[in-house]
């Protein structure tokens, strides 16, 4: 069994879509940051996305774990000509293609940035990657909300339209597991 315990980078404090711009993390909460170390298991290799905000979180969580380099198949959907924009802004200028994107994502991109099944195809041939290097091992994966989502949805089969609207904070963990019998969700944004 491979389990994949996914952590959302710490937080951003940026108020618009957040996507391939590379905005530090803010990781003062230095009691949430030891919790999350101390819940995930001592023996994982960890990885993160080559973005800053989710290679500062594991590092600051990694402690005496093996790391591995960072990804960029991890990073954050890109959000094209949205990126950095308020929701506001992007209803103003794309009323209809962002209504779309909410509400049914799937093949629906910003103008020059990825759709959600991108961002699924892309994430899951880099958990393919690893499973197929590290047979068997805790992998601590640090990531994005839509990264997350993603796999949430690939694991329970859920269209994106039903997985978009949950909640993963930042610093949460959830755990998705992959046995013999397939992908099983174990946690879903828990806070340590």
């Amino acid at each position: 069994m491979s389990r994949f315990w996914w952590v959302r980078h710490g937080p951003t404090h940026y108020k618009g879509m957040v996507g391939w711009s590379d905005l530090p993390a803010h990781l003062d909460d230095t009691a949430q940051i030891a919790r999350l170390h101390d819940f995930l298991p001592e023996d994982a290799l960890v990885i993160s996305s080559d973005l800053s905000r989710a290679v500062a979180t594991a590092d600051a969580i990694a402690g005496a774990r093996d790391r591995l380099p960072h990804d960029a198949g991890l990073r954050e959907m890109h959000f094209g000509d949205w990126e950095l924009k308020t929701s506001a802004e992007i209803m103003q200028s794309h009323p209809a293609l962002s209504r779309a994107f909410w509400t049914d994502p799937g093949a629906v991109c910003p103008p020059g940035g990825e759709s959600w099944d991108d961002v699924t195809r892309r994430t899951g041939q880099v958990v393919e990657r690893l499973m197929a290097a590290h047979p068997g091992r805790d992998i601590v994966a640090v990531a994005h909300i839509g990264v997350i989502l993603t796999r949430v949805g690939a694991a329970t089969g859920e269209p994106g339209r039903v997985v978009i609207g949950q909640t993963i904070d930042n610093l949460s963990v959830t755990r998705i597991d992959h046995t013999s019998g397939g992908w099983r969700v174990e946690l879903v944004n828990h806070l340590p």
